[in-house]
């Protein structure tokens, strides 16, 4: 957790003792907050689905060519992942500060 995550953390635990103008800044602060990352959100998703747009071509154009689509690794990974048990388990830490 950010230090900046940690003072509004405080900070909601005495919303009573804040003035309104305090209250307002807080509130402004989370909404452009929450604003960045959408657009930050925004760009990844973009970014994936150019990815995924040039993967599926290449696909496309290999399956057209006659070539395989699925290789042998695609086929290990695949073993791999469903033979963990992956329930409950993320390898992207959500909490995580991008700026750490």
């Amino acid at each position: 957790m950010s230090e900046h995550d940690e003072r509004f953390d405080e900070a909601l635990l005495d919303l009573a003792g804040r003035t309104n103008e305090q209250l307002r800044e807080m509130l402004n602060d989370l909404h452009e907050e929450e604003q960045r990352i959408s657009y930050r959100r925004r760009v990844l998703h973009g970014r994936i689905d150019i990815l995924r747009a040039e993967l599926v071509g290449r696909l496309k154009a290999n399956r057209e060519a006659g070539k395989d689509v699925i290789s042998g690794s695609d086929i290990d990974k695949l073993i791999g992942i469903l033979a963990s048990d992956l329930r409950g388990v993320s390898d992207v830490d959500v909490a995580a500060d991008e700026d750490e």
